[in-house]
């Protein structure tokens, strides 16, 4: 998924790869960080733990705001958006959330960029990287991951049947992992 977000002037990509290896998470990314056009950032999410594309895309649009009115609690827009995606102010907990671990299959990736072609470059070089298969099917939501989903940001059957009224379930629990990204700008 690409988009141009015109307020910012950035391009950011969000796509999913399946039947990932990363045995030596810290290993792989500091090789993303050298590989890596200038200007560009590049942040990697267990994908097993992404409520759908939407959920990345509001996450970096709250890491730019940070940014912007200078309230971001980290030092890149990749990372602050990690803090949005898992609802955590600190980096560490977010990480072990929602980072990618030796153990993860499933990747979500978000690259920012000014350019189009910086982040197209960018993703070819980080698709190289990352091996396994391109397949934006991983950040969609299945039965499994709604469970998993649900535990990781502690939702309740309660909370999501009263939202659920006359939408599905998947629409439901991405409105409510939405919410729990917003939230944290306003705990700040």
């Amino acid at each position: 998924m690409w988009v141009y977000v015109q307020e910012f002037r950035k391009n950011c990509e969000i796509v999913g790869f399946k039947d990932v290896e990363v045995n030596e998470t810290e290993a792989f990314l500091e090789a993303v960080d050298r590989d890596k056009p200038a200007g560009v950032e590049a942040q990697f999410f267990d994908a097993d733990l992404i409520a759908t594309w939407q959920h990345l895309y509001f996450a970096v649009l709250n890491a730019l705001t940070a940014f912007k009115n200078r309230e971001n609690l980290s030092k890149s827009v990749a990372m602050e958006t990690m803090l949005y995606a898992s609802g955590r102010r600190q980096i560490q907990k977010a990480t072990q959330l929602l980072g990618i671990k030796p153990t993860s299959r499933n990747m979500a990736v978000l690259i920012v960029g000014g350019k189009a072609e910086v982040v197209q470059k960018a993703l070819a070089k980080v698709s190289r990287r990352v091996g396994g298969q391109l397949d934006d099917s991983v950040l969609e939501l299945s039965w499994k991951k709604i469970e998993r989903v649900k535990r990781a940001f502690d939702i309740s059957e309660t909370e999501l049947e009263t939202v659920m009224e006359g939408d599905g379930l998947e629409k439901a629990l991405v409105d409510l992992v939405l919410e729990r990204v917003a939230l944290l700008a306003t705990a700040r």
